[in-house]
């Protein structure tokens, strides 16, 4: 049995791919017999376990979930560089006062990897960063300057480098981690999936007309998720209008971002009373809007210098057996291709206009059989191929095994040197 600490600014109940992440990977770690402590903030205010404590009682099957106040933003996530730091500084405290670790597990921002390698150094406890993105790459595609992304990229390099083991979500993650490291990492690429017990094609606990949103419109596309600038999920709302000149749908947006009222001001521009906006929702309830969708839209914006990202929700849709319309470039336009998922277009209005048109007109959404069959075989890919739960436990193993490891033992670029 090892003695796990997961640091993370994020976790369940918080709707984030992040908290889906890290619980899949606190479940396995407790499956596997390790003794896990989780240290992370209170829910915002409103949430599922809003009037959660310091110490909540155990949960995930076994492990301790210490949580403690955090600045949030005004949509209420702990998003931006002093809810970071009010999170970060308190975090070295709790850390040190938590029972010495066999290995701790860090999610980013990078300062948080900073101060999780200045304690780890201090008590002589290995740690590993969960690399789910580059940070000193997206903060060039939400306009940070050339002094941020060389502070941000500095402390991104030295918490990766201090790391006994990397996580990474995606091969081309993995290339950027080798590459700012500077040195040989011992990395292991866990691929992103998605919770198929809650993002599922059926409803868990009530038929299916009455898991129908009662504000839903009656045809409609949706978009869950952030709506940053390198989303672009503008393009969205410019392609409705040549779309509803072939089908009368409408288009719902489940949550937030720093596009959000750019997107609402378009909106009213272009397309008036047919874009819904909702503000993010627990898991279980996206899974109802997607589950009715006609379709579910994902975007990825070119040039933003993040073209290496993999939006989750694009998952999230297929689970529930939804076929998707994805914008943009990145890994997803290939899994989308090789997997014939719905239709992947390039960053352009006109493009997803047509694309939406086709999809919409086909017999897969308008021919009842033919739609509940090609919905079954897109969940079923789902549950066999993408499922949270097999992400996890990849992860916990990898996790077991840097708990394990001597110090200054053989790393993976040692093997794969001894065998080349």
């Amino acid at each position: 049995m090892s003695r796990v600490v997961v640091a993370t600014r994020l976790f369940a109940p918080e709707p984030a791919a992040a908290s889906f992440r890290l619980a899949a990977l606190v479940d396995a770690l407790v499956a596997q017999g390790d003794d896990v402590t989780v240290l992370t903030t209170r829910p915002r205010p409103g949430s599922e376990a809003g009037a959660a404590t310091p110490a909540d009682p155990p949960v995930a099957g076994g492990a301790r979930v210490r949580r403690w106040p955090v600045l949030r933003d005004a949509s209420g996530y702990v998003r931006g560089y002093l809810p970071y730091l009010s999170f970060d500084f308190p975090l070295a405290l709790r850390l040190l006062v938590t029972r010495r670790p066999d290995v701790v597990v860090v999610e980013p921002p990078p300062t948080t990897g900073m101060v999780v390698r200045a304690v780890c150094a201090l008590r002589r406890a290995p740690y590993v960063y969960y690399a789910a993105d580059v940070w000193s790459d997206a903060v060039v595609s939400d306009g940070g300057s050339a002094l941020v992304r060389g502070v941000l990229g500095w402390l991104e390099s030295g918490a990766l480098r201090g790391a006994r083991g990397v996580l990474a979500v995606l091969p081309a993650v993995a290339d950027r981690v080798r590459a700012l490291a500077g040195r040989p990492v011992d990395l292991e690429v866990v691929p992103h999936g998605i919770d198929t017990a809650v993002f599922t094609r059926q409803p868990v606990d009530t038929d299916t007309d009455a898991d129908r949103p009662d504000e839903a419109p009656p045809r409609y596309l949706v978009y869950t998720g952030t709506t940053s600038s390198w989303h672009g999920a503008d393009v969205f709302v410019r392609a409705l209008a040549a779309v509803r000149a072939h089908v009368d749908v409408d288009l719902v947006l489940l949550g937030h971002g720093s596009q959000w009222e750019e997107i609402g001001a378009l909106a009213d521009e272009l397309v008036p009373g047919h874009v819904h906006r909702r503000p993010m929702v627990p898991p279980a309830e996206a899974a109802r809007w997607l589950r009715h969708a006609e379709a579910a839209v994902v975007s990825l914006k070119p040039g933003q210098n993040y073209d290496m990202a993999f939006p989750t929700k694009l998952l999230a849709a297929v689970a529930c057996g939804t076929p998707v319309v994805f914008s943009g470039v990145g890994p997803a336009r290939d899994l989308m291709a090789a997997h014939d998922l719905g239709r992947a277009v390039a960053f352009d209005a006109d493009d997803v206009a047509a694309a939406l048109v086709d999809l919409l007109a086909s017999a897969e959404v308008t021919d009842p059989t033919t739609r509940a069959t090609r919905r079954d075989a897109l969940a079923e890919w789902a549950a066999e191929h993408v499922s949270l739960q097999g992400s996890g436990a990849q992860a916990a193993r990898a996790v077991r095994r840097w708990a394990l490891q001597r110090p200054g033992g053989p790393t993976a670029q040692d093997s794969e040197d001894q065998t080349a």
